[in-house]
């Protein structure tokens, strides 16, 4: 088969992962192409071809007309393969980071190319800032990285034989051993505001005296910065045995070697490498379980027995007035830039449903009640026990035996159906598909913006603005 990939950049980051991936997966089956805006210097073991037009937007930089970005486009296709290429896979198509790319995708269409559309991220899931109001390219196939975002879709208006679930490829982590101090638990992360960085700061606070947290690398956008410094500072300040950035600092495969475990505490993702790459480094995983993620791994096999799905907090620990707050114009806000309908009679009867429980998942919370939580634990050894009584599953201890049947489980279930030979096999029948069965298709963006505009889940660290 003749494949062409496309994707916005091939800097570093987990889409551009996936890409590779893919391309390494095809190479010796498929005739392979990679279209992109910006090739970042990447290597890849195929033509890879750089089209003005599909980068990112830029303030200095006139945009392309959708229609020249799509000849362009068709005018590469036509020199590589003068009888066409069969599929056009295009990652992340519907964000508006690049705001023609959509119109380019229909154009595209026009010209008659087949397309194949994967979804990594949704707009309509706390993304405000990559959100269009274009409808979503009809007609053709799209794929998905778990089973929660496949039914949305299908509820949304989609065939079950329209859309198909690829789950990535897990490759092992690497592993040397080095000259590094023992006992690091280690959080491998870029330290936006969606990892949660409050809450292993946390669990820190729980760890034997002879282990520390080690959190890898610092966030790479000016928006998650000034939350990520305010933590850095805080944990300076309380003499907390948390280091910061020790991923620019070490090889990270002796962190990985060293590492008695590890963790993750993010309160959304996408796909979820968090939760399988640790198994096949032989370590256990410590933190927070993402339901709809966790769900996938679990059917298929893997133990995530260990982790909590929330962590429950008094709500007397910080000023919940000031949260209901900030929590009421995070939601109104959001209702507004996407034009979703909320009555503010619902949100404030949700915010006294709330306040009744008397206790709420620390991961809703924003870094500022983040802080006032961690403090009053700091503070009193009393709170730090009751903390515990709440969330039984809060130590870094397992509740019986050493944890190898759960390790030799997990990494064998990662090794059978997340490998590169599956992946390959299951690309390959995907794309079969998509040529010998054409469909016809649309999506309702209101159904979606109904799916992920969930107040049970409406978590500040995505939703809202940083306070400090």
């Amino acid at each position: 088969m003749k494949i062409a990939f496309l994707h916005y950049h091939l800097k570093t980051g987990g889409v551009s992962t996936v890409l590779k991936q893919q391309v390494s997966a095809l190479k010796d089956r498929c005739e392979v192409l990679v279209l992109t805006g910006d090739c970042a210097d990447t290597v890849l073991p195929c033509r890879v071809v750089e089209i003005p037009g599909l980068g990112y937007d830029h303030v200095d930089t006139p945009a392309s007309a959708p229609k020249t970005t799509a000849e362009r486009i068709l005018k590469v296709l036509s020199n590589m393969w003068p009888g066409g290429c069969d599929v056009l896979h295009i990652h992340n198509p519907t964000l508006a980071k690049n705001q023609n790319l959509i119109r380019c995708i229909k154009w595209l269409q026009a010209l008659g190319i087949t397309l194949f559309l994967q979804i990594h991220d949704f707009a309509e899931d706390g993304r405000q800032g990559a959100y269009s109001r274009e409808p979503y390219p009809a007609d053709c196939h799209y794929g998905v990285i778990n089973t929660r975002d496949k039914q949305i879709l299908v509820d949304a208006g989609l065939k079950p034989s329209g859309v198909h679930l690829i789950p990535n490829a897990i490759h092992p982590l690497p592993v040397k051993a080095g000259r590094l101090p023992e006992g690091l638990v280690l959080y491998p992360v870029r330290a936006i505001r969606r990892k949660n960085i409050g809450e292993a700061i946390l669990l820190s606070l729980y760890l034997l005296p002879d282990q520390s947290l080690g959190i890898t690398l610092p966030p790479n956008s000016t928006r998650d910065m000034a939350s990520y410094q305010d933590w850095r500072a805080y944990v300076e300040k309380n003499h907390l045995n948390v280091h910061f950035e020790i991923g620019l600092r070490h090889d990270f495969a002796e962190l990985v070697g060293t590492a008695s475990s590890m963790l993750t505490t993010s309160i959304t993702e996408g796909f979820g490498f968090s939760f399988l790459e640790p198994w096949t480094a032989g370590k256990m995983l410590w933190g927070r379980r993402l339901e709809d993620i966790c769900t996938d791994f679990e059917e298929n096999g893997l133990c995530l027995d260990v982790l909590y799905d929330r962590l429950d907090i008094p709500l007397a620990w910080f000023d919940a007035k000031l949260f209901y707050q900030s929590w009421q114009r995070a939601v109104t806000q959001a209702a507004d830039t996407y034009r979703h309908p909320v009555d503010p009679e619902r949100i404030h009867q949700y915010s006294a449903h709330m306040a009744r429980r008397g206790k709420i998942d620390f991961g809703l919370l924003n870094e500022r009640d983040q802080r006032q939580v961690v403090s009053h634990v700091l503070s009193s050894p009393e709170a730090r026990r009751h903390l515990k009584v709440l969330n039984p599953r809060l130590s870094f201890s397992l509740p019986g035996g050493d944890g190898s049947e759960v390790l030799e489980n997990n990494h064998r279930v990662v090794a059978a159906r997340y490998g590169v030979e599956t992946y390959r096999e299951k690309l390959l029948s995907i794309y079969e598909r998509v040529v010998q069965q054409p469909v016809h298709q649309r999506v309702d963006k209101q159904i979606l913006l109904n799916a992920f505009f969930d107040l049970d889940r409406f978590s500040l660290l995505k939703w809202g603005a940083y306070e400090a």
